[in-house]
């Protein structure tokens, strides 16, 4: 149990009259500020600290010195490159063998207990993620063995899922005749994707990766990551060392107030149906490449018209040439007039040239 010693911070603001009680319950809320955002802030703690509190920058080191000594956080590099990362509080491992009749609920129930006690919105979360994550590995990997890891931290816990399979982005891509594996990416971003539509809904990487606050996908070359805070997605490639099988990461805070209800609601109908999908529109650009063809439109649009509302997000494009946006927002929205086509976070040319053509229509 991380306990934390109380720390004055009667001189953070330079006054004399708090009292011993105020002065605890502050410095407790600031140690908890700097947990909860150490693992966006590894290199800049201090600063974040100090503007978020209006404290000195020699109070706030002392609460995170505080902290390294309570073995809370550990320190890495030397004090010009330091680096603070959060110390796990506990760690656990299994491999579990893929076996016939092998029940992920049941594998749910021996790797519960290592997430300690959380919240019941934030078990619902984990059961849900693990679950889901977990029957891909049984019924699409072809993987013999599947390694487990859990870590948790007194800000978060986080929890990976690797196997040893035919790798799930090489699956997708051979299943739709896919040029390139990154777009099998683009594929699972959109929702409703399956290589098994007889006993899949194709939902359960769309929705996890919406419920955790972070979601990582690592197989063969290509690295997909979605990052709830930024509400982005985006793709790595690793040319030297490619990953054998496929490696699911998920990591939540611990007091979350976030709901499963409330993740699914966001993307569902009157009637509870999964209607509503985002798609990240930077998904369809590689590198240097531009937004320019009508090929590259025709690629972002498949299976879009599975959905009634699509929001294509175009956070990260620069820009779009004339093709793609006549694609999109004339040609695919005259054919499909019941779909709800809109557009979010477009930088200022992307909106004039989407305006341009809308109004040639």
């Amino acid at each position: 149990m991380l306990t934390m010693t109380p720390w004055p911070v009667a001189n953070d603001h330079g006054g004399e009259g708090e009292s011993m009680s105020g002065v605890r319950s502050r410095g407790e809320a600031v140690r908890k500020f700097i947990l909860e955002s150490l693992e966006h802030h590894p290199r800049d703690i201090v600063r974040v600290t100090v503007e978020h509190f209006g404290i000195t920058r020699q109070a706030a080191h002392r609460h995170l010195q505080n902290l390294v000594e309570e073995k809370a956080v550990i320190p890495d590099g030397n004090t010009r490159a330091r680096v603070y990362r959060l110390a796990p509080l506990s760690e656990w491992k299994k491999v579990f063998k893929v076996v016939p009749g092998m029940s992920e609920s049941q594998v749910w129930l021996e790797v519960a207990p290592h997430l300690g006690p959380l919240p019941e919105n934030v078990r619902r979360i984990w059961q849900y993620g693990f679950t889901e994550m977990f029957n891909n590995v049984i019924d699409h990997s072809a993987s013999p063995t599947v390694v487990v890891n859990v870590s948790k931290t007194a800000a978060s816990t986080e929890v990976v899922i690797q196997d040893a399979g035919v790798g799930i982005f090489r699956k997708i891509q051979e299943a739709m005749g896919l040029l390139d594996e990154r777009h099998a990416v683009l594929e699972l971003a959109k929702g409703k994707f399956t290589t098994d539509p007889k006993n899949h809904s194709g939902e359960g990487i769309f929705f996890a990766s919406r419920s955790f606050d972070d979601f990582q996908i690592l197989s063969g070359k290509v690295y997909f990551s979605h990052d709830l805070a930024d509400d982005e997605d985006w793709i790595l490639e690793d040319e030297e060392k490619p990953l054998n099988g496929t490696s699911v990461t998920m990591r939540l805070n611990n007091h979350t107030s976030r709901t499963l209800a409330a993740v699914f609601a966001e993307y569902a109908d009157a009637d509870h149906g999964f209607t509503k999908t985002v798609v990240p529109v930077r998904l369809a650009q590689y590198g240097d490449d531009r937004l320019i063809s009508r090929s590259q439109a025709k690629r972002l649009l498949v299976r879009v018209d599975r959905f009634r509302t699509v929001m294509l997000d175009f956070a990260g494009v620069e820009t779009i040439g004339q093709g793609f946006a006549d694609e999109v927002f004339r040609v695919f929205a005259r054919e499909h007039p019941e779909i709800e086509l809109m557009e979010m976070n477009a930088a200022p040319e992307v909106v004039a040239m989407i305006s341009r053509v809308r109004n040639a229509s």
